[in-house]
């Protein structure tokens, strides 16, 4: 008897050192994780031009890892007054959110976007980069939007968001779906159909390595939202506002709107201009001090 009533004082005493510990290691923020490393570490890829890529030169760079490197880090560095580096691994679609979970990594900053259903296991910063499904087309064509499209023999990758909305909201367009897009681009320079409906950041790209740029357009108005954030773990309110407060000041500094310059203004990586409504869109996110 004595010797049970030992091992139940001995488990106690066990559990009473080690769940306090438990606790702690669970409940340690992301601040506290960098404040005690010295290291922010974000998931990004490696071949997504221009967001995030490895280049000739073999250097990880891209719109999103200047966002972090140039807005994100400083904010971090001045909340903990301290000097910072940062690690990149390298996430995809499939794994970014179980590195996230993992503590793996810290920060995905890539071209994730913002959706009701990943917001279920992930928060989000603010919204970075905004696009949405647009058309493209012969430099002269009549069809300028969605509302033009009736009749028309429109190409888009099957199993696509744009191909359900295309069906949605244009059902007298002649909706003609190809495996991937460089046979839905294929069909578009040969004639067999009229536009082609993708990303508009990815339809910018199809233009700018075209052979010819000039006799292609990107045209109408954004019918679909792919609002691109950051994802971190959920309920991580102190590293969340930090980062949204990096984000929020670069854009009030007018940093944000030159680093977008860099990589998508007319000298850029992949041309695509800000239309006025995003600009509007990005200010107006920037919250009061």
């Amino acid at each position: 008897m004595r010797r049970f009533v030992a091992s139940v004082v001995a488990l106690a005493l066990l559990v009473s050192t080690v769940t306090p510990a438990l606790a702690q290691a669970q409940a340690q923020g992301t601040l506290d994780r960098i404040n005690q490393t010295g290291t922010l570490i974000i998931g990004t890829r490696t071949g997504s031009p221009p967001f995030a890529y490895v280049n000739a030169k073999n250097e990880w760079v891209g719109f999103s890892i200047d966002l972090v490197e140039e807005l994100v880090k400083p904010a971090i560095e001045k909340k903990l007054n301290k000097t910072i580096k940062i690690e990149k691994k390298e996430s995809t679609p499939p794994t970014r959110i179980p590195l996230l979970t993992s503590s793996a990594v810290d920060l995905i900053a890539g071209t994730m976007t913002d959706t009701r259903t990943r917001r279920d296991s992930v928060d989000f910063s603010i919204t970075f980069f905004v696009t949405g499904a647009q058309f493209l087309v012969k430099k002269g064509s009549k069809i300028r939007g969605i509302k033009d499209i009736d009749g028309k023999r429109i190409a888009a990758q099957q199993g696509s968001t744009n191909a359900r909305i295309i069906r949605e909201k244009a059902p007298k367009a002649q909706l003609r779906e190809f495996p991937d897009q460089p046979a839905a681009f294929q069909a578009l320079l040969q004639g067999q159909v009229d536009a082609y409906t993708n990303d508009g950041i990815q339809l910018a790209g199809l233009k700018a390595k075209a052979a010819n740029p000039a006799q292609w357009e990107v045209v109408g108005d954004f019918f679909s939202y792919e609002p691109y954030g950051m994802a971190m773990r959920k309920n991580d309110a102190d590293f969340r506002n930090v980062v949204n407060t990096g984000l929020m000041e670069g854009i009030e500094s007018g940093k944000y709107f030159e680093i977008y310059d860099k990589w998508f203004g007319p000298k850029g990586e992949l041309p695509y201009p800000m239309s006025a409504g995003v600009r509007t869109f990005m200010l107006y996110q920037a919250v009061p001090k």
